[in-house]
């Protein structure tokens, strides 16, 4: 049965449908579920007795250092035990304040948010002013970050629902931290990359997708698969402008750093993560592993779409040839991708 006093609490706290939907993602019921209402990392260590579940009412936005307090709740969580949070995101944040504002008054909101909110919390120098000035509260987090930094923290998504603008996420303890993997989060960021033989390499790139993005990708591929672009299908980790960066090829321009560095050529095989390595045919990886990945890959300079089959026919093609050919295979097919890229309008997957 229900705690009542809890039941309570949570109304005082919570609108009806909220009690709802939170209740319903409780892995137990409320007897065996702690509450808190915090953003201080303090009160997560003050809990103590059994229990299956922790329960933070208090907004993830509000919480100065994520992680830290993150941590914290995997610290105190045994392996297979829960914990179920609420924050609001970017996306919900501007829903709500577009229906509070004129046209003008919401454009000059938004403006502020991304720079002051956004952008210089990431600067070195400004960070201290920011926290000084918003002691940490009323952050702009969007999903992919907030879902990233669980994942980073030892945590798998179970269940989330967005409520009255609010997100709900259940989260399971399935290990130890790995947060200190060097997530990404300014506007350069180094992607970890097979490269030749098979010798991780850290590719340049500019941001497309929201911070601690890479931690997610398993979750995205699990809840969607693959688009026809080749890409995770209906990945909510793209920021506003990631979609036009990536179709005119502008978060490729850093990776000229991993040629002159002897890491990539202009041409070739995309670098890719260890996730998507494990798709590709077993044929295919050993033949990869021959050769330096490229900026331009094969699909763009042979003219073909940039769904994922037809990706990986084009790259097997590119290398067989690379084989017969392999010092004069790059240089027409360089200024073949150039012609289809202007002249045909090529756009990236």
């Amino acid at each position: 049965m229900l705690s009542h006093s809890k039941i309570e609490f949570l109304k005082a706290n919570l609108g009806d449908e909220e009690v709802s939907v939170l209740t319903s993602m409780l892995p137990s019921n409320l007897d065996r579920t702690k509450l808190l209402y915090t953003s201080n990392p303090f009160n997560v260590d003050m809990v103590d007795g059994e229990f299956d579940c922790l329960l933070n009412l208090g907004l993830v936005n509000n919480i100065r250092h994520i992680n830290k307090f993150f941590i914290r709740v995997n610290d105190k969580l045994q392996e297979g035990q829960y914990y179920l949070g609420r924050f609001e995101s970017i996306r919900n944040r501007y829903a709500r304040k577009k229906k509070r504002l004129n046209p003008i008054l919401y454009a000059l909101t938004f403006v502020f948010d991304f720079f002051f909110l956004r952008v210089t919390p990431k600067v070195w120098g400004l960070k201290k002013i920011y926290f000084l000035v918003t002691r940490g509260r009323n952050r702009l987090l969007s999903k992919g970050e907030v879902f990233g930094r669980l994942v980073s923290c030892g945590f798998e998504i179970v269940e989330n629902h967005n409520v009255q603008g609010i997100h709900y996420v259940l989260v399971k303890k399935v290990s130890q931290p790995i947060v200190g993997d060097n997530p990404s989060y300014g506007p350069l960021i180094k992607l970890e990359r097979i490269g030749k033989n098979g010798k991780m390499i850290r590719v340049y790139k500019f941001r497309t997708m929201h911070p601690y993005a890479e931690y997610l990708h398993d979750y995205i591929l699990k809840q969607n698969g693959y688009a026809d672009t080749g890409k995770p299908a209906s990945d909510f980790r793209l920021t506003f402008y990631g979609s036009f960066f990536r179709r005119y090829w502008l978060d490729e321009l850093p990776q000229l750093i991993n040629v002159l560095k002897g890491e990539m050529k202009l041409v070739g095989v995309r670098p890719v993560s260890t996730r998507y390595f494990q798709d590709i045919p077993e044929d295919l990886r050993a033949l990869r592993l021959k050769h330096k990945p490229g900026c331009i890959p094969p699909y763009v300079a042979l003219d073909r779409k940039g769904a994922k089959d037809d990706v990986i026919q084009a790259e097997r093609e590119y290398l067989l040839m690379k084989e017969k050919s392999p010092y004069w295979t790059d240089t027409p097919l360089f200024f073949k991708a150039i012609f289809n890229i202007i002249f045909k309008r090529k756009r990236s997957a």
